[in-house]
């Protein structure tokens, strides 16, 4: 396998584009093209919307021994097979396809047969040099058979963010699995010619299982397609509300931050739950939710970078030549490092304001989508509070192009604390994109954070006359 040629790949697809609202900018188009009608906030790094294609390749990557006597991974089945692809298609193709067997197997060469092995369910996230982003949703699993003998994966590469949906495909990959691999491909081929479903509607796909018969089965989108890529319980369940608010002050800032586990699963839904508290705005850095061995070293550069690391290369990272970075131990609840004022990033009230709106990870009461909406919302007040003033402070000339203007919107709050937080977060390449998209046109139909921000400004209203 080209490692190196990998890295160069990912070095060059992953590195940041600097964007400033004073400078010719050159912006990927999955980040500039806006849908009519769509407002600040309601952009997304995976498309989402209904009649897409379920998945673009369903790949099984197996271990095989090479020429040195250690087991290294390759993909041994793929679906479909594309042909008649053009050149520049082809090429990318290749790097993807090269590039996959490393994040199935992100924890290096040392594997050994094995009689016993619970499966893992994690992603896996690569970025075009476009900017565009493909998920990797994996099930490691043990095959059937006798005797002692190597995990296989089966990865589903695909645009779309739906991680409870994908999750539900591969169980019934892993059921159909432990029948015969011949049984997965007509349930893939039936899943591929079937059309992604709307947000709260479902989609039946026909199966037929040697001994069963045909099964049908549902797919659901949650309601609310926003949360629909993330599990918020995750998170809580392995750190503190303090500590996420941390971790949130230094995203917003787009920082650097390693995130450290064992197991690939908690590590891959933590740091989707860590980027998601953003929004209404996007992460647009490197991002790497499971960071294979042999790609240590490219991602520790002084750009900011979101990644996750497993923890037993705790001693390559703290090796590596990294300053000011949010090191998060996921197995212990705390920091490992830190640049130190994380806890003052924030104003002080709102954070007091948000740990009191966090639920408990204990909340037994609440269903999942209850769950993630009520710490989603946590964070988008947050937002509302202290930029939600943006829309008063973009001018707007005849031709309907907006300028924003940036130091009355920083001088607007009366609170010190926050004035402190917005001088620092409209410098920002979040911010700039978000603002570029607000500059646009006025004339644009309400979406979920214009929504709120509405509702905050009837509130004040009402406020004012009681």
């Amino acid at each position: 396998m080209a490692v190196e040629g990998i890295a160069r790949f990912f070095r060059n697809s992953l590195r940041r584009r600097s964007v400033r609202r004073d400078e010719p900018q050159d912006i990927p188009p999955t980040e500039s093209k806006i849908d009519a009608g769509r407002r600040p906030g309601d952009r997304s790094s995976f498309p989402s919307s209904a009649g897409h294609l379920f998945f673009e390749y369903l790949v099984v990557v197996s271990l095989k021994k090479n020429s040195g006597g250690n087991y290294e991974p390759k993909i041994t089945y793929q679906f479909p097979k594309r042909e008649n692809l053009l050149r520049g298609q082809r090429e990318e193709e290749e790097r993807l396809l090269q590039a996959i067997p490393l994040f199935c197997f992100p924890d290096g060469n040392e594997w050994a047969p094995l009689t016993e092995y619970t499966s893992e369910t994690f992603s896996f996230v690569l970025t075009n040099v476009d900017g565009s982003r493909k998920i990797g949703y994996c099930r490691r699993l043990l095959p059937t058979g006798r005797g002692a003998r190597l995990p296989e994966v089966y990865c589903i590469i695909s645009c779309l963010g739906c991680f409870g949906l994908f999750s539900k495909i591969l169980d019934e990959v892993e059921k159909r699995r432990q029948i015969s691999a011949a049984v997965i491909y007509p349930f893939m081929q039936g899943l591929r010619e079937s059309s992604f479903p709307a947000p709260g509607k479902t989609v039946t796909i026909k199966s037929f299982i040697p001994d069963s018969g045909t099964e049908l089965l549902e797919l659901t989108r949650p309601l609310d397609s926003r949360l629909e890529h993330v599990e918020f319980r995750a998170l809580l369940q392995c750190l503190s509300p303090d500590k996420i608010l941390q971790i949130f002050a230094s995203t917003a800032l787009e920082r650097r931050i390693v995130f450290l586990a064992e197991d690939l699963s908690s590590l891959s839904k933590c740091i989707h739950a860590a980027a998601a508290l953003l929004y209404p705005f996007t992460w647009a850095h490197t991002y790497i939710p499971v960071v294979p061995e042999q790609l240590l070293s490219t991602v520790c550069c002084p750009t900011p970078f979101m990644v996750g690391i497993q923890k037993r290369y705790l001693e390559e990272v703290l090796d590596q030549p990294m300053e000011e970075v949010l090191l998060v131990d996921l197995c212990e609840g705390k920091f490992l490092k830190l640049v130190g004022d994380e806890d003052e990033i924030l104003p002080g009230k709102l954070q007091s304001e948000m740990l009191a709106s966090l639920p408990t990870v204990s909340n037994n009461i609440m269903t999942s989508e209850e769950f993630n909406v009520r710490v989603s919302e946590t964070f988008v007040q947050f937002f509302v509070k202290t930029i939600g003033h943006y829309p008063a402070h973009i001018k707007w000339n005849r031709s309907g192009q907006g300028s924003f203007q940036e130091k009355s919107f920083c001088k607007a709050p009366t609170s010190k604390t926050c004035r402190r937080f917005l001088k620092r977060f409209v410098k920002t390449q979040m911010f700039s994109l978000f603002i570029q998209e607000a500059e646009r046109s006025r004339k644009c139909v309400e979406g979920y954070f214009q929504q709120k921000l509405n509702e905050y400004q009837e509130q004040k209203k009402l406020r004012r006359l009681s």
